[in-house]
């Protein structure tokens, strides 16, 4: 596998990471949220092809699974969530939160199961496994770190109706997930 493939394979298991994020920085982060996002979907983007290839094919389809609806429900909640707090009334500027460890991993495994079922595939191909999930790793934190950020920008230029988007966003690609 050429570089340049192992590059588009990693622009690909981005996305999701890029698009969710455009959402989560439109509804309003901080610098250390950015931060701390960006490094868990980078290290579960290097762990996901490591996992897929080390436990194979049937337990990580029974893990991806309950991860993807688990990554699911949050999507959608967290987006429901952002959506009712920015038309509740009394709200002075509402703000996208992660508040605990367990809300960020499942961010990061929800957006990160493309990368187990690519590990299963990584071992078929003359690849080195650990330069994969480090080019993989590195595009998706860096991907992530973009979402976030310009969703950051974008939020502040128009305002509070970017919670309202940013929660539709999320609760869209939620819903997606289950199909």
């Amino acid at each position: 596998m050429s570089l340049l493939t192992l590059l588009a394979l990693a622009v690909a298991l981005g996305s999701d990471a890029f698009s969710l994020c455009v959402g989560i920085g439109m509804a309003g982060v901080n610098r250390r949220q950015i931060a701390y996002i960006s490094f868990t979907v980078l290290v579960f983007h290097i762990i996901m092809p490591l996992l897929g290839w080390y436990v194979g094919g049937y337990l990580g389809s029974r893990v991806g699974k309950a991860a993807a609806v688990a990554g699911a429900l949050l999507l959608l909640y967290l987006g429901v969530r952002m959506v009712w707090e920015a038309v509740k009334p009394g709200t002075d500027e509402p703000q996208f939160v992660i508040t605990n460890a367990l809300g960020l991993l499942l961010l990061a495994a929800s957006v990160s199961m493309d990368a187990l079922s690519v590990g299963f595939t990584l071992g078929t191909r003359r690849v080195s496994l650990t330069l994969a999930a480090g080019v993989i790793g590195l595009v998706a934190g860096a991907m992530t770190f973009t979402g976030l950020t310009l969703g950051k920008y974008v939020g502040g230029w128009i305002g509070e109706r970017a919670q309202v988007v940013g929660g539709i966003i999320l609760a869209a690609i939620g819903i997606k997930l289950f199909f």
